[in-house]
């Protein structure tokens, strides 16, 4: 079930969404013209290894020094291939918009930041030694989604569902599209639980993690004029006390 687009119109020019994703796309096509053995040093270096802030001694050991925690930022602008980045990338683009569209720039800014810098947190916390790294914006990206479930419930996603050769559009409320995401997430999640010989290739806890703190944090920074369609999109966007 691949999302394409949605129905929910967007008030403003999304230049936080479009920029971050310039900065994934950038980095990513960046690495992949350096040799092997660098891209696995950038990406244990400023990917997210829970083992390097659980146990400071194996850290150093392995050779990654304190960084004060700045991996749980950097993190978030790294991908570990392709369809890895695509599929974060399109997730952006259709929600991210709109939920900047009610916070404006600023606030968006620091919202995804926030709700990123939590989706790892939580990933930390559910696994401290593991020792591979964890990249991407997808707990970032979850924030934002965490949102949009309750900004716009009710705007429709455009889906498609390829059957074998023969690709299906359907249209479905938001509400049920992340909803469904959700459970996925969650099943995924509770499997690996359950079943401690399950391979997990992705970091299950930062997306749940993520989601909820959008869902929960959201309010406290939209604008509420933006919301009223009072608003008009301006350079001083700025936050208010």
């Amino acid at each position: 079930m691949i999302p394409l687009r949605d129905t929910a119109p967007c008030n403003i020019t999304p230049y936080v969404t479009r920029t971050i994703m310039v900065i994934c796309i950038v980095v990513f096509v960046w690495m992949q013209l350096l040799p092997p053995a660098w891209q696995r040093y950038l990406v244990y270096m400023y990917g997210m290894v829970p083992m390097r802030y659980s146990n400071p001694q194996w850290a150093l050991a392995f050779g990654l020094p304190p960084d004060g925690y700045l991996s749980f930022l950097t993190s978030l602008f790294l991908h570990g291939g392709w369809l890895h980045l695509i599929a974060n990338m399109l997730f952006l683009w259709i929600f991210a918009d709109n939920v900047e569209s009610s916070m404006g720039h600023v606030r968006f800014l620091l919202f995804y930041i926030l709700t990123g810098l939590v989706a790892t947190y939580v990933q930390w916390w559910y696994d401290p030694n593991m020792i591979y790294p964890v990249v991407g914006a997808s707990g970032a990206i979850a924030g934002v989604l965490g949102a949009y479930f309750f900004l716009f419930p009710y705007a429709r996603v455009i889906i498609m569902i390829p059957i074998l050769f023969f690709p299906l559009l359907f249209e479905i409320p938001a509400i049920a599209f992340l909803g469904f995401w959700v459970i996925i997430q969650l099943q995924k999640a509770t499997t690996a639980v359950m079943f401690s010989g399950t391979i997990v290739h992705e970091a299950l806890w930062a997306h749940l993690g993520g989601f909820l703190a959008g869902a929960l944090l959201h309010p406290l920074f939209l604008d509420r004029n933006r919301i009223d369609g009072t608003a008009i999109e301006s350079d001083d966007d700025e936050i208010e006390p």
